[in-house]
């Protein structure tokens, strides 16, 4: 074979691989996550569709998966004073776990509205009744162990997110992606 011949050969190889990389290349979406889609409805019973329902473009979700981490998801509440700040729009997601059955979902939903009882509260309330393992590692969260402030846009891709109660370093990074605009 010639020099000419294993020369262009050679960019062919390179051009190939540099289109291989650009089509195979991680996304945003796929490094950050992506919330799946799903139908629930608020605690007022008004009906959501998720990712599109949310309040705003951008939006602050509070992602439990068991109620021992309400706590830490009180802790981003009172952290970001977000019962007082209008600028912030957030919503509570709470991962519930397969409903087998709708007595099982019904209970679920009696024991949040015990909880919850204001209507602002119950507003902003979106159980979500999916496999828990599946739904964090669809949305890029490492664990079910710990409560998580994951910013989202319409899309279903997450912007942000950290783990774990309010944290001031934290509460910055989550604010500075939700003040962005596109």
């Amino acid at each position: 074979m010639n020099r000419t011949a294993v020369i262009a050969l050679a960019w062919l190889a390179g051009a190939g691989a540099c289109v291989a990389l650009a089509v195979w290349y991680p996304t945003d979406t796929t490094v950050m996550g992506q919330m799946p889609a799903h139908t629930t409805q608020t605690l007022t019973r008004m009906p959501v569709v998720l990712p599109e329902g949310l309040p705003s473009e951008r939006t602050l979700a509070l992602v439990t998966f068991n109620r021992d981490q309400r706590s830490q998801a009180d802790s981003w509440i009172e952290g970001l004073n977000l019962k007082n700040d209008p600028s912030i729009s957030w919503v509570r997601i709470p991962v519930l776990g397969d409903a087998n059955t709708p007595d099982a979902r019904s209970d679920a939903e009696t024991r949040l509205l015990g909880r919850y009882t204001a209507d602002l509260e119950r507003a902003r309330m979106l159980p979500i009744f999916v496999d828990k393992a599946s739904f964090a590692r669809a949305t890029g969260l490492k664990n079910i162990e710990q409560a998580s402030a994951v910013v989202l846009n319409r899309q279903g891709e997450v912007l942000a997110r950290v783990e774990g109660p309010f944290d001031a370093d934290k509460a910055q990074l989550l604010r500075e992606t939700l003040a962005i605009t596109k």
